[in-house]
């Protein structure tokens, strides 16, 4: 105990025989290697505040090369480091290689959206989960620019320089007269001549005579056109062999061939027009091609379809009630989907495909075809390997049930509002109960309208087929399940006014088939399919390729980029 209470003292007497500078360094060193002690006090402050951090240079210091490029030292000079020069020549590099590619990457970030074909697939360069509209980019790429501007300079010849008249039959039905009344108003213009309004010519199937007044507004079809092509209400009154148009071949043009180019009209038919004054042109069904035609007369034939062929008011009226009411059939406003289902008899018939029924209705199927079409049809014996290649290749109409099942996949529920635009569906209520049961809300243009509004379009069957075409239009998604001018018609219309926003899915028949051709596909797999194969089958932007239908595709000729 002794010897502890003489060290306790001894130390105590070398701590109070200390300077205090000595205890002050002893202090600073001791809370320097203590990781739990703050900051040491400043040396001199009054009020003991704490010492502020050194600057950040200090603490870390900037490599010599940095220093020398803030600086902007001269990389000539001795004193400049050997790292100095490198940096400055790796950085020339790196601005020399942006300066080059600064071009294609803005093109590439300015581009319009646009897909593109890779064999037989169409690549695009992004897709929707949308089930009601497609990409936002799609819709903000392209634009109309088919409409005459107010700018533009008028090359019509005076009346006294044209080459003569022309008078044409449009023939079919309401779709097929449409594409034939702007394919003459493009060969009036590649001739310089002047066009009688067309004759909507009734034929053997839709038995019906209607006029183009009864159903398009004339006014507005002349007066739009008035600075393309000079165009008159009737035959001149100064020709006064009226039934030679009709009966005499001496007043018409006969065996031009299908898809002709524009210079076969300057070469065979403008001379007989400048010989005879007046001729008649038929047939004239598809007799003017697509890719063998100026760019302008293509453009012309755009501006026929979207913006100088108007319906009726009273057309346009009724078919404004018609989207309206299918867009409030559940009190709410809600989109529909439009769907052409082409399986009537005539069509089943003349696609020579074979569909699920019984026996009966096959003999009774094979005995329509033999009268319709004898040539084909023969002895039947061939027609069953026929139908089966057709059916792989895509080519056979789709059955209802199974573009059922395809709205299905693709996310459709049972509550999805359709608008069916069809003629009386072969096998009847039998043949679309599958449908019926998996989306419930199908109806029809007689289920919207009252009877006493029906009756009036009931005069004219185009008048009922225009009701159609223009609710399908109005639809927030399109589908088809066949080809045909109707649905090429409203795909291409929907491209070009709704500048490609608004779906129009045009099922793959061909690997519809083989999805169907596999019972033992589970349904995960079948969705999957459908879903990978449609991503780009809903009327998104592409080029109008050569020889595509210039109808259903109008964007290379008739579109601008927004």
């Amino acid at each position: 105990m002794a010897e502890l209470r003489h060290g306790t003292v001894a130390a105590a007497a070398a701590r109070a025989s200390g300077s205090p500078a000595k205890r002050d360094a002893e202090a600073a060193s001791a809370s320097a290697s203590s990781p739990f002690l703050s900051s040491p006090r400043g040396d001199g402050g009054k009020d003991g505040a704490l010492r502020p951090p050194p600057p950040l240079h200090q603490r870390y210091p900037l490599p010599a090369a940095v220093r020398a490029l803030l600086a902007l030292e001269d990389p000539r000079s001795p004193s400049a480091p050997p790292s100095y020069r490198i940096l400055l020549a790796v950085l020339a590099c790196v601005a020399l290689g942006a300066l080059v590619s600064a071009p294609s990457v803005w093109s590439r970030l300015n581009a319009p959206y646009l897909c593109r074909k890779d064999g037989i697939r169409l690549q695009c360069p992004g897709v929707s989960n949308s089930l009601w509209e497609n990409p936002h980019a799609a819709a903000t790429s392209w634009k109309p620019c088919a409409e005459r501007r107010s700018d533009e300079i008028s090359d019509l010849v005076s009346e006294n320089e044209t080459s003569g008249y022309i008078f044409i039959h449009a023939e079919g039905g309401l779709n097929q007269q449409r594409i034939a009344i702007c394919n003459a108003v493009a060969i009036a213009k590649i001739m310089n001549a002047t066009l009688i309004l067309p004759v909507l010519k009734q034929d053997q199937i839709w038995k019906d005579q209607t006029k183009f007044e009864d159903i398009f507004d004339v006014d507005h079809f002349i007066n739009y056109l008035k600075d393309d092509v000079r165009i008159v209400r009737d035959i001149p009154d100064w020709f006064t062999e009226k039934d030679e148009l009709f009966t005499s071949i001496r007043r018409t043009v006969k065996n031009i061939p299908k898809y002709a180019p524009a210079q076969f009209y300057v070469d065979n038919v403008l001379p007989r027009i400048k010989e005879k004054k007046i001729m008649s042109i038929k047939p004239f069904v598809d007799r003017l091609g697509y890719d063998n035609v100026p760019m302008k007369i293509n453009r012309l034939r755009c501006r026929v379809n979207y913006h100088a062929l108007k319906f009726l008011p009273g057309i346009e009226e009724m078919a404004d009630k018609l989207a309206t009411r299918m867009r409030n059939r559940t009190g709410n406003v809600n989109p529909y989907m439009a769907l052409h289902l082409r399986f009537e008899k005539g069509m089943v018939g003349l696609s020579f495909c074979d569909f699920a029924g019984t026996r009966e209705e096959k003999a009774m199927m094979a005995e329509y075809r033999q009268k319709q079409w004898p040539r084909r049809f023969k002895n039947g014996s061939h027609l069953w390997s026929l139908a089966l290649e057709k059916r792989k290749e895509g080519r056979c109409p789709l059955e209802p049930g199974e573009i059922g099942f395809i709205l299905r996949a693709m996310g459709y529920t049972k509550e999805t509002q359709i608008y069916v635009a069809s003629g009386q569906v072969y096998g009847g209520n039998n043949r679309i109960a599958p449908l019926r049961n998996m989306f419930p809300n199908l109806v029809t243009k007689e289920d919207l309208a009252s009877k006493e509004e029906i009756e009036h379009f009931k005069k004219h069957v185009t008048s009922l087929a225009a009701l159609d075409f223009l609710v399908c239009l109005k639809s927030d998604v399109f589908v088809m399940t066949h080809g045909g001018n109707f649905a090429k018609l409203i795909i291409g219309f929907r491209r070009y006014m709704g500048r490609h926003r608004l779906k129009s899915i045009k099922p793959d028949k061909g690997l519809m088939s083989k999805f169907f051709g596999d019972p033992y596909m589970p349904w995960a797999t079948f969705v999957e399919d459908v879903m990978i194969t449609h991503q780009t089958r809903t009327g998104l932007p592409e080029a109008t390729f050569p020889h595509y239908d210039l109808w259903e595709n109008p964007l290379s000729h008739c579109m601008c980029r927004a």
